[in-house]
């Protein structure tokens, strides 16, 4: 077999089924794997809370530490990409990955299991760069944008894996013992892409990025124009999803924790869905001639909208404000593809890297802030904390988001200049 594949891999082309076995299904459980475990805290906060008698301050902080760990590592994990290619790579921090779910089952204090989470953040840092490095690599250019959907349907299965799948499997075990079952999957995960995965190119030194290299990406007009609308709201999709809608549904709405665990899985399929939705609009959007980032500020609004509903806590839309969030919120996923496309061809891969690292960061500061603002109210005796508490959280998100989403209306609304309006203005003067 190994012959076979490495004949195939000389001439740089994969069978239809080739690609799928050896290039798709291994890396894409890679980051199924990952979704699963950067949300899974949603679920289980009330027992993590039991278990450790944590503030929500000290369960934001646990929780977005793998935001952090994965932000810091996307630099080095690019470079190695590029040196060592996504097949090393990928064996070594999955390993390192199983290594942090293991120790998060074993932590006994906040402390431990802080580190632990930065582990598997840390571990899992390269699953989604990495797969699609080797999409690039392996699957014809034309085929690329619809397998990417499909790994981003992958990951959404990998959210939705995070909620009623748990909830079922802890009426057979218990937290501790479900992590030690992901780290072995997790372990597996690596392993699997080793074995199977094509061999990757002869490696290519490629430069550590430089503070002028990053400075770079940052000065382009269109990179900071599409952050300015988009990045934000991102960070707070990435941040509010994996843990604090479902404790607002447990302390807002009071619901028991079947229907949460119900709420959450139909909100984190909403990604599969919204992902497909976007895609299409995006590419009908184009035959009329409106641009991504104006349809991107029209899905911002529309998010910031959802949260404004929050705010007013309108009891009887709790249920379909939980699903909206995260359907909505995926219009904030355009925000890679809009700047690759409008940068500069040779500045798209620290682009991405940037954006990377950005965004993760964001969310680990908006999913570690909510919990500090809603840690200043005290719970009651069941504790759950007052509804005052989230609605002057999710006002701030909304107060962070309003600044970019004026600018591009008022972007929308100014005049374009054309090179005739400015020769006819140079002439007046």
């Amino acid at each position: 077999m190994d012959t076979t594949i490495d004949r195939d891999l000389q001439s740089n082309r994969l069978s239809g089924v080739a690609v799928f076995f050896y290039v798709f299904l291994p890396f894409a459980f890679g980051h199924y794997l990952s979704l699963l475990l950067r949300n899974v805290n949603s679920l289980l906060a009330h027992d993590l809370v039991s278990a450790l008698s944590l503030s929500p301050g000290q369960l934001g902080v646990l929780t977005s530490v793998f935001f952090l760990s994965y932000a810091l590592v996307q630099l080095p994990v690019g470079i190695a990409l590029d040196r060592y290619g996504p097949r090393q790579v990928q064996l070594v921090l999955m390993l390192v990955a199983a290594m942090g779910t293991l120790l998060f089952a074993r932590g006994e204090s906040f402390a431990q299991l802080v580190c632990a989470r930065a582990l598997i953040g840390l571990g899992l840092g390269a699953c989604f760069m990495s797969a699609v490095k080797v999409i690039s690599t392996w699957i014809a250019p034309g085929k690329v944008p619809s397998v990417h959907g499909y790994l981003l349907a992958v990951g959404g299965l990998g959210s939705a894996s995070a909620t009623m799948p748990v909830r079922m499997a802890l009426e057979h075990t218990d937290w501790r013992s479900m992590f030690v079952a992901l780290a072995a999957l997790t372990a597996c995960a690596g392993v699997l892409i080793w074995m199977v995965a094509p061999r990757d190119a002869p490696p290519r030194h490629a430069k550590m990025p430089t503070l002028k290299s990053v400075l770079d990406v940052y000065r382009e007009p269109a990179f900071r124009k599409t952050i300015s609308l988009i990045l934000i709201p991102h960070t707070i999709f990435f941040g509010i999803q994996g843990l604090w809608i479902g404790r607002w549904l447990t302390d807002v709405a009071r619901f028991p924790s079947a229907a949460v665990a119900y709420l959450l899985y139909l909100s984190m399929a909403a990604v599969i869905f919204g992902a497909i939705a976007v895609g299409i609009g995006t590419e009908r959007a184009a035959r009329r001639g409106i641009k991504p980032l104006d349809l991107a500020g029209v899905g911002v609004a529309a998010f910031v909208g959802v949260q404004c509903m929050i705010v007013l806590n309108y009891a009887p839309s709790y249920q379909l404000l939980a699903v909206m969030f995260t359907l909505v919120g995926t219009i904030t996923g355009m925000e890679y593809a809009i700047v690759a496309q409008s940068v500069p061809r040779e500045l798209t891969g620290r682009a991405s890297t940037c954006l990377n690292l950005l965004i993760f960061v964001g969310a680990f500061l908006v999913q570690a802030g909510f919990g500090l603002v809603i840690g200043l109210w005290h719970p009651d005796g069941s504790g759950r904390y007052p509804v005052a508490a989230y609605q002057t959280a999710f006002g701030l998100l909304v107060l962070l988001q309003l600044p970019g989403l004026l600018a591009w209306a008022r972007r929308r609304r100014a005049p374009v200049r054309t090179k005739v309006d400015v020769d006819e203005a140079q002439t007046a003067v």
